[in-house]
């Protein structure tokens, strides 16, 4: 029997790796070293407070934190004692923040103090004030101190000490598979984001694949940078640790001089996230100062990798094993995958093939040519929060998640993203894609940053602008990246005007707000 459907629920999973993995190391947070049997213990009690809290199966509880040992702890709490986890980004504002919690009825919420200069209780304070909240009942301060009307991590733990061992272990048990885990916002780069309902049963399914593809093993140390409030950070990251018995190392700041000290301070052995995360890697200028040498897996993904990427991470830096995937909330976070074995020309110029039991394709006018993603299998969220219009758009009658995003499939299967439906442009009949526009741009050694979006034109309907973030110092005008652009690309993909921004407009997730840049015309 497959282990993700022996465990069947995330409960059971944790058990499981308590009695597994008892005397292994489980979390290193700063000076916390956290074995597997602690850890158990830790969510146990974390559990008995949500209980102890009026927490009943379904509720959902929320987790608004950085990447840190309270967060896991709190999170598999909730999710033991039944809740269903509701996490929230770290760039939200309170406005943002509010929303996701009013739309869900979170009961009860666990959030940082102070975090990068922001006060997250001060930015609730306004939406409680003003009752946009009311099913908030309780909010949990991960720290030693609360304000007023507020509850410390160590007060909300010792609410549970009434609550027996068995009364948790009879919750949990109670967890089936079918039951909802998660519910993860879109980033609502468009509009409203979305709850995307995500079970036990898909979690452990989609992660325990991910784990095997990768390859992830006990003992392995694993540097999470990836944001636990995304689903790659927290089931990529803590459920494939639970799984596999591997060492979480979670770092609450994207900082390239800490993450080159934590590699060579905790031997770690496993580093995903973005291609921008290992580019920095390669070009900092202490890099040599830092042993990397146990660095033996690397997982990236959500741009294009540049093949010379992957051939330094293999070359400069040992990595055995790097590969590439691509997923997203409505997919469990996972759609397809490199195998271990692919060339490096197809980790670097694909996203994998399909996940094992699931089918992708690409809806075109042919083979190899560009067309919307669609993706079928056990890994298709139930649904969108409490939005059947929305769930009726995104998965048709026959079961296929329709995702908005373009790609070209090979042969062999290999799926490439080019860009996203709702940014494509026609120029004279041609259809102009910003992502690939983008990318070109970026290769201009002055220019730091990019974003293109359509815009109306007498003659050819749309043309691409380009908003442009120029390296410190250099002189670069608009006529220069055109002439640049059009020794470099077809001449319909070549941007007709040009302005420079000192940083692009982006959301809380980090991603480009196009809406934005088209209404500034």
């Amino acid at each position: 029997m497959r282990g993700d459907l022996e465990w069947g629920s995330i409960p059971r999973l944790v058990r499981y790796a308590a009695g597994r993995y008892a005397g292994g190391e489980a979390v290193v947070d700063g000076r916390q070293r956290i074995s597997y049997a602690e850890l158990g213990e830790r969510v146990e009690r974390a559990a008995a407070a949500c209980i102890a809290a009026g927490v009943e199966p379904g509720d959902r509880v929320a987790v608004w934190a950085p990447n840190t040992a309270d967060w896991i702890s709190a999170a598999l709490g909730a999710v033991c004692a039944g809740g269903v986890l509701v996490p929230l980004n770290t760039r939200f504002k309170g406005a943002e923040a509010a929303y996701v919690l009013a739309r869900t009825r979170a009961r009860l919420l666990f959030v940082t103090g102070t975090f990068l200069g922001t006060s997250y209780v001060a930015s609730l304070r306004r939406a409680r004030a003003e009752r946009e909240l009311p099913d908030l009942e309780q909010v949990v301060v991960l720290s030693d101190t609360a304000p007023e009307g507020y509850r410390t991590w160590k007060d909300f733990l010792a609410g549970g000490d009434a609550v027996t061992e068995e009364a948790v272990r009879e919750r949990g048990e109670a967890v089936r598979p079918g039951d909802l885990s998660d519910i993860v916002f879109t980033s609502g780069t468009t509009g409203r984001p979305k709850g995307a309902m995500i079970t036990h049963e898909q979690t452990l399914r989609a992660f325990g694949t991910w784990s095997e593809l990768a390859g992830l093993t006990e003992g392995d140390r694993y540097l999470i940078v990836n944001p636990f409030f995304h689903t790659f950070g927290y089931k990529a990251g803590i459920i494939a640790c639970l799984m596999r018995g591997a060492v979480m190392i979670p770092q609450p700041v994207f900082n390239v001089g800490t993450v080159l000290a934590n590699v060579a301070a905790e031997r770690v052995t496993v580093l995903p996230g973005p291609p921008t995360l290992h580019q920095s890697i390669l070009d900092h200028p202490a890099r040599g100062a830092h042993d990397l040498g146990s660095l033996r897996l690397v997982v990236t993904g959500a741009a294009v990798v540049p093949l010379e990427l992957v051939e330094r991470l293999r070359g400069e830096l040992g990595v055995a094993t790097v590969l590439t995937a691509y997923g997203m909330s409505e997919t469990t976070g996972m759609a397809t995958m490199c195998r271990r074995g692919d060339a490096a020309e197809v980790i670097a110029a694909t996203s994998g093939r399909a996940i094992p039991d699931t089918e992708v394709r690409v809806v075109s006018g042919g083979a190899g040519q560009p067309g919307e993603v669609l993706v079928r299998g056990y890994n298709v969220m139930s649904g969108y929060w409490e939005d059947p219009e929305a769930t009726a758009a995104a998965i048709d009658a026959d079961g296929w998640l329709h995702t908005g995003d373009v790609g070209v499939m090979d042969p062999g299967g290999n799926l490439r993203i080019t860009d996203r439906i709702k940014d494509m442009f026609i120029v004279g009949g041609f259809n102009a894609y910003p992502a690939e526009i983008e990318q070109s741009l970026a290769r201009h050694p002055d220019v730091v940053d990019a974003a293109v979006v359509g815009i109306p034109d007498a003659r050819l309907g749309e043309v691409g602008k380009a908003y442009v973030v120029r390296r410190e110092g250099a002189s670069l005008t608009a006529e220069d990246v055109i002439a640049w652009a059009r020794r470099e690309m077809a001449n319909y993909k070549v941007p007709r005007e040009v302005e420079f921004l000192a940083e692009l407009p982006r959301n809380a997730s980090g991603k480009v707000v196009k809406g934005e840049l088209r209404t500034r015309g």
